[in-house]
């Protein structure tokens, strides 16, 4: 093990494309002071372990370009696996030693377990386990590994978190300080604002779930018959704030940024890249597509992206360090690249907390300015078709939500008017609930929407 350990949470595909690959090439431009230990908090995640224990932690990373270039990496940045057990009782050891400096994690947007106002949500059922002493949030796991290293002396550590959410460090730290009150936990608490960090992060890097096909062609270019490799697209792009407790590695001298505010980064990335992404999955999927390639080829649905970005996203971000045009264009080119095969299915997933995270911050701003809000209301009105498709089994994948109360969201479809029951959901609109702006304008996109993308007619409403 090198001397200073990164424990990172939630060792899925996206982490090994971007994070381990980043500190990977610093430990291949020589400098070896910091390594990777792979964790998970879920189940699900041993045969992604027990196959990382079999290679040493060794994957390829294939990357691919819009023009179909293929580059093959060995990546060999993860150092230790951790074992999982339903206490995990060894994530929390080697979260403890001193030598760990910081914890990351990868849980997505819902394991945050935060509703509108951005306060933990105790109605949910894995949340309720972990106030009550459990471990299968990212709350309870780290809260152990926090009570260890106050016991141990450990020192300081950095938790950082590389989600898609907004402010996502101060978020965590909010979560986390929510939680540990609810359970009484004031030495924790006072450990934590002496002894932690918890920096914004963004993160960027197209990852869909690799096909079938990935390992043959793994195998072929390089020798590796590997039996976990990761596929992404070539574009990456990591923007750190710079509030590190414990140290860091030299991460700047490979291309991640470093600063002192991810905001216009993070905002740019969730409301153009994040939002639109959604948007092609939702309207891709009503019309018989599989990938998101296929979507942004449409030429209906590649309108509805533009113009939700040109005319609100783009306003309600400026003035900005970033060139909001190019960045537009860069993701129309990303979304295009038919080499990725990124799936609507994986897209399409947590619409709950992608309306109110990504979608009604701008519905609120340009609500209070007066604006026309149909380009952007056209996304959660594409939520509402892809909904009513799902309430009947009528898409082709089963749809996961790690927020969404699925009896609740099928009660929607049985209302007397559903549109209305849609536009009331306070889980899904927060302040936005019930506003007469937000339902007038929802039932104007979906008229236009049944006209532009056929078999896209929902319910009466």
């Amino acid at each position: 093990m090198s001397p200073n350990v990164i424990l990172h949470i939630g060792i899925g595909s996206f982490h090994r494309a971007h994070q381990a690959w980043y500190l990977h090439r610093s430990i291949e431009s020589g400098r070896d002071d910091w390594s990777l230990a792979a964790s998970a908090i879920r189940s699900d995640m041993v045969p992604l372990l027990e196959c990382l224990a079999a290679q040493h932690g060794a994957y390829v990373l294939e990357t691919v370009s819009p023009s179909g270039e293929r580059a093959y990496e060995i990546v060999r940045s993860i150092r230790e696996i951790v074992p999982w057990d339903v206490r995990l009782e060894a994530l929390i050891d080697v979260g403890a030693r001193s030598t760990t400096r910081i914890v990351s994690c990868t849980v997505t947007e819902s394991g945050y377990y935060l509703d509108d106002r951005h306060r933990l949500d105790p109605a949910q059922r894995d949340l309720a386990t972990d106030l009550a002493g459990g471990r299968v949030t990212i709350y309870g796991a780290v809260a152990a590994i926090v009570r260890r290293r106050l016991e141990a002396k450990s020192g300081p550590v950095t938790l950082l978190t590389c989600d898609n959410l907004r402010a996502n460090g101060h978020r965590f730290r909010d979560g986390l300080t929510e939680f540990l009150t609810l359970r009484g936990e004031d030495d924790l608490l006072a450990w934590l604002a002496e002894n932690a960090s918890f920096p914004s992060s963004m993160v960027d890097r197209i990852t869909p779930r690799p096909g079938d096909d990935v390992a043959p062609r793994v195998l072929a270019a390089t020798g590796f018959d590997d039996g976990c490799p990761v596929m992404a697209e070539s574009f990456i792009q990591w923007v750190v704030e710079d509030d590190f407790r414990g140290g860091r590695p030299a991460l700047e001298e490979v291309g991640v940024q470093f600063v002192e505010s991810v905001v216009p980064y993070e905002e740019a990335k969730i409301r153009i890249l994040n939002a639109t992404h959604a948007c092609v999955a939702w309207a891709g999927t009503l019309l018989g597509k599989r990938f998101i390639h296929e979507g942004m080829a449409d030429a209906a649905i590649a309108k509805i992206a533009y113009d939700y970005i040109t005319c609100d996203a783009i306003p309600a971000l400026s003035p900005s360090p970033i060139d909001l045009g190019a960045y537009r264009d860069s993701t129309f080119e990303r979304f295009g690249n038919p080499y990725v095969l990124d799936t609507n299915e994986r897209v399409a997933a947590d619409g709950y907390s992608k309306i109110l995270g990504w979608v009604v911050p701008t519905l609120t701003e340009r609500l209070a300015v007066g604006a026309d809000l149909s380009a952007t209301a056209a996304l959660p009105a594409l939520f509402f078709l892809f909904l009513e498709r799902w309430s009947r089994g009528d898409i082709p994948f089963p749809y996961r939500d790690g927020v969404m109360d699925e009896a609740v969201a099928r009660a929607l479809f049985s209302a007397a008017n559903p549109l209305d029951a849609f536009a009331e959901d306070r889980a899904l609109w927060g302040s936005l609930a019930g506003r007469p702006e937000i339902r007038s304008a929802l039932e104007r996109s979906i008229e236009a929407l049944v006209v532009a993308l056929p078999y896209a007619r929902p319910f009466n409403h």
